[in-house]
């Protein structure tokens, strides 16, 4: 079998060294005959340094690499009339803590490119912006139209987004840097340039107004990622491998891939996996939020402090304006354009003009979950507490539920309670108050991977909490108390609610266990029965 290869991201080693590749050439070299100058917005770890990679490849005419690949024949002839290539990765500068530092940065990876390249006689400037150019320039003159190909463009500017004077600093710096791409465009013959964001692309490309931008593109939609079809073709022994190892069908064991690792959409059509968790899954063998634990991104989790972002199901089928992740600066950016750009929302319908966004699978669900409890309730230990729950759930021992579950609730600053009640007026005080609650104790469920179900539609109405064992079901209602006194009137209401909820399994041949947890709004705890 091939090698998996997990953070690999030369296409070179890759290549030389029989790791499997997942041939995305065709659609590369839709782009690259075209000569055009291209945007595309991906999540980390999602394929785009592999995708330069290629191209940087393609371009210098390297055929031994694409022999049996889709491009092999038009690299072959490019190898007769090879491009100078200049390739920048923004996310490997260095540190530096403001525009002058960045500049330097800029400068010595420029040095080392042409050391790398033997371009010796290329003399070296003082602004970053001047040795582009003249590097440009000279190449040309030297050899041919250039190509150009740049990775993770914006990754100064979502490091600093805690900091926007900082982060204006450095968009103003940049802004003229790459402008030269447009400049100098009758030297190129091809820009390539990535990005996590589109935030700041009116800042910082208001001057390169001819990018084609191929981020929602229905014919690129699966240019990173693998499709269901790739994952099946590409994988298809390591598939039978893992099943036996699990002691599932080959059947099962997609399913609950499907499950965990597909389902992100970029056009609203074309379903991809992650292609980072699917390597790491075939290697570990076990079902881990591999994505996610691999760098939380630090820009969001500041992000979701400085905003007070909202509670992570309120995001589910979100429906919003087909422009919403147009380009805009990092002050005026919506809450859903930085999920959906980071890769915690996608897109799970398109319309004319409305776009539905949801989590895309069960991977990122539970992160979103854990990313919230961390960052914003202060829940360190939340994966232990979240399986500790599980399993008194899974053998029915409710006090113990309630116990754990109000350890949880400990860390949380007073402040969210406050901040809670303060939304929380008039006659739907309660009503919201329960919701809270029942929405911090799916999160602790959720951020583990573990599957329950809220308000789940019946004849009688919606019960708040379901979630189904092989041999019992729990049914929890959530009920809020604005005083000591109110608790035991809310828990008769509760227990009269979830008794009818209960009717609606009594055919199903399982034991029903019911419950109602009622938050004391005084102590903000659960008060147990």
């Amino acid at each position: 079998m091939q090698l998996l290869p997990i953070g690999l991201q030369s296409f070179e080693k890759i290549r030389k060294n029989n790791y499997l590749y997942i041939d995305k050439t065709e659609k590369l070299l839709q782009i690259a005959k075209t000569d055009y100058s291209y945007f595309l917005s991906r999540p980390r770890r999602f394929g785009k340094s592999l995708t330069i990679s290629t191209l940087e490849a393609m371009f210098q005419g390297q055929a031994e690499l694409f022999k049996g690949l889709y491009a092999e024949e038009w690299v072959k002839e490019q190898a007769k009339h090879p491009n100078p290539v200049i390739t920048l990765d923004m996310s490997g500068l260095g540190r530096y803590k403001d525009s002058d530092e960045l500049n330097n940065s800029i400068l010595n990876y420029f040095e080392r490119f042409l050391f790398v390249n033997d371009f010796n006689n290329i003399p070296m400037k003082n602004n970053a912006g001047d040795m582009l150019a003249d590097i440009i320039i000279r190449l040309y003159k030297q050899f041919t139209q250039v190509v150009v190909l740049i990775d993770e463009y914006d990754k100064p500017i979502t490091d600093n987004i805690d900091d926007l004077k900082k982060a204006n600093e450095i968009r103003e710096f940049l802004r003229p840097f790459y402008t030269i791409l447009k400049t100098y465009s009758k030297y190129l013959r091809f820009v390539f340039i990535t990005g996590i964001s589109k935030f700041t692309k009116v800042g910082i490309f208001s001057g390169l107004n001819n990018l084609d931008d191929i981020s929602m593109s229905e014919e690129y939609g699966d240019i990173v990622g693998y499709t269901q079809k790739e994952l099946e073709d590409n994988f298809s022994e390591w598939l039978e491998i893992t099943a036996t190892k699990k002691s599932m069908s080959k059947i099962e064991l997609l399913k609950k891939i499907k499950e965990y690792y597909d389902g992100f959409s970029f056009d609203g059509i074309t379903r991809v996996y992650n292609p980072f968790s699917v390597l790491n899954f075939f290697k570990e063998k076990y079902f881990y939020n591999y994505w996610y634990n691999s760098a939380t991104p630090s820009f969001l989790a500041k992000y979701l402090k400085k905003h007070k972002v909202k509670k992570p199901d309120l995001y589910r089928n979100k429906e919003v304006d087909i422009h919403f992740a147009d380009a805009r600066e990092i002050e005026t950016a919506s809450v859903e354009s930085f999920l959906y750009q980071a890769g915690y929302l996608t897109i799970k319908e398109k319309e004319e003009k409305l776009i539905t966004l949801d989590y895309p699978n069960e991977e990122v669900s539970s992160s979103m979950a854990g990313l919230y409890l961390e960052n914003m309730y202060n829940i360190e230990e939340y994966a232990t507490l979240g399986n500790r729950i599980w399993k008194s759930l899974k053998i029915g021992n409710i006090e113990n539920v309630v116990e754990l579950f109000n350890q949880a609730l400990k860390p949380i600053p007073y402040d969210d309670f406050s901040e809670n009640k303060e939304k929380n007026a008039k006659n739907i005080e309660a009503e919201r108050g329960e919701y809270w609650y029942r929405s911090l104790f799916m999160m602790l469920l959720n951020a583990t991977g573990l599957i329950a179900y809220p308000e789940p539609h019946n004849f009688q109405g919606r019960s708040d909490v379901v979630i189904q064992f092989e041999d019992h079901i729990i049914i929890i209602e959530f009920k809020f108390a604005k005083t000591s006194a109110e608790v035991a009137k809310m828990r008769k209401q509760g227990e009269e609610q979830v008794a009818k909820y209960a009717e609606t399994y009594a055919n199903s041949n399982k034991k029903v266990i019911t419950a109602v947890f009622v938050a004391n709004d005084k102590d903000r705890q659960i008060v147990q029965p």
